[in-house]
């Protein structure tokens, strides 16, 4: 590798212009990133001597220090590699010398530690830990702006309603993460494709409802096994702004929040405006509940949250937004508060004989736990014929709290002597599961 000489920079002037060097500091630009500073005298020594010489950027009558300019970087063989870019980075006063604390000796450069130990050149841990960090949270995801420009998004970004977005994420696998309701309805503005270098999701005539966050991952497969992979993802949470919707519409117009002592509860009252003042309301007594920013905090991209739910939260409460216009209410949020047991489904289990046989399992959980059952019964291999119902309702157990009854009923009609044994439930959610028995016995 060398540097190629250009025409129309002889070297007698470039000597004129390097005695006596002002005290100027430089850095190199190597490639992208990655930056070097260097005195006047050792660029020179680093360049062999200044003959490569690109045509300077600016008059280099104007300024004491060599202005901006370029080097052309070739091979043995003359043909170019790239150019090496040196930017004026320091410059020291007109006429004034550097001081130092000893004469200078021929061709020692101007800048130079003194009494220091040249360390080996290994990165600190730091830096290390830096740089894994930049590795951790490497950025796929870009946006398509007009006139074919792309640009880095930001962690937010504000698009008027009725506007359409493009978002890229380079790969070969990408998964795509995005407000839920655009599958609930399947909606036909949403595109998504998979090309050969990165994944597109386009969406189309947006509305306020869209607002949400927009993420995208890499997909490492092996065979038919496929994980996320945490070093290349990317998101944005975008609001679409609309002035006759504050908040970001629902398809209810009322929603059950379970207040539980052990983790924060949500009022996701979102806007679609970031800048509106967003306030929280209790419908009886009528009052706005304050919030301390400790307790209760507002997260624009959430709504309320209650830090440490506690009983006295409980009720139905509404939120109000106000931006440049009259005030929009939200809709009603009815708080219940929770408290049971976690873990494996508490699980009991009776029977009903007369003509026919009713067996029930019952859990007693979380209101916003679901429970799974399934059944083993005498005549199961044979395909006796057999009824299964299950069902769930919330219930309240005295100081307010609300529990989920779920319960699994197995009929056996017209109970005969093979019908009689053992009657297993197994009642499962994401805790565990627990097994229950029962023993039927014809009388």
């Amino acid at each position: 590798m060398r540097f190629r000489p250009v025409q129309g920079f002889g070297e007698r002037r470039l000597r004129q212009r390097r005695l006596p060097p002002p005290p100027c500091l430089y850095l190199l630009k190597f490639s992208e990133g990655l930056y070097k500073s260097v005195a006047m005298d050792e660029l020179i020594e680093v360049l062999g001597f200044p003959k490569a010489f690109d045509k300077p950027v600016k008059d280099s009558t104007r300024t004491k220090c060599w202005p901006i300019f370029a080097i052309s970087v070739t091979n043995a063989h003359n043909v170019e590699l790239g150019k090496m870019f040196v930017f004026v980075a320091a410059e020291g006063f007109i006429g004034q010398p550097v001081k130092s604390k000893r004469p200078k000796e021929p061709g020692e450069n101007k800048i130079k530690p003194v009494n220091k130990k040249v360390k080996p050149r290994t990165p600190k841990m730091k830096e290390r830990e830096s740089a894994d960090s930049s590795l951790k949270s490497q950025s796929i995801l870009t946006q398509v702006m007009d006139k074919g420009r792309f640009q880095k998004p930001a962690a937010t970004l504000s698009l008027s309603a009725g506007e359409s977005i493009e978002l890229r994420c380079k790969g070969s696998n990408v998964t795509w993460n995005y407000p839920s309701y655009l599958d609930t309805f399947k909606d036909t503005r949403l595109s998504i494709k998979q090309l050969d270098r990165y994944g597109q999701l386009i969406l189309a005539n947006s509305t306020a409802a869209d607002t949400g966050e927009y993420s995208c991952w890499l997909q490492m497969c092996s065979g038919n096994k496929c994980r996320k992979d945490e070093t290349k993802t990317g998101s944005t949470y975008i609001f679409f702004t609309d002035k006759e919707e504050l908040f970001v519409p629902t398809p209810s117009y009322f929603e059950i929040v379970y207040l539980n002592p052990d983790k924060p509860a949500v009022i996701p009252c979102r806007v679609t405006t970031p800048s509106a003042k967003v306030t929280l309301h209790r419908e009886f007594p009528a009052e706005e509940i304050e919030i301390d920013g400790t307790d209760i905090i507002y997260d624009v991209k959430k709504g309320f949250v209650y830090q440490h739910p506690t009983s006295d939260h409980k009720g139905i409460v509404y939120c109000k937004a106000e931006s440049q216009g009259a005030p929009q209410i939200s809709i009603k949020y009815h708080l219940l508060y929770v408290e049971v047991p976690k873990g494996p489904p508490s699980t009991t289990i009776a029977a009903e004989v007369s003509d026919s046989v009713r067996v029930i399992c019952t859990v007693l959980g979380e209101p916003d736990v679901d429970v799974t059952f399934r059944w083993q019964y005498p005549g199961q291999e044979s395909e006796r014929p057999v009824i299964i119902q299950n069902f769930w309702r919330l219930i309240n157990r005295g100081t307010g709290h609300t529990t989920r009854i779920s319960k699994s009923v197995l009929v056996v009609e017209d109970f005969e002597a093979r019908d009689a044994g053992n009657y297993i439930c197994i009642a499962q959610n994401l805790q565990g599961e627990t097994t229950v028995a029962t023993k039927v016995e014809l009388n």
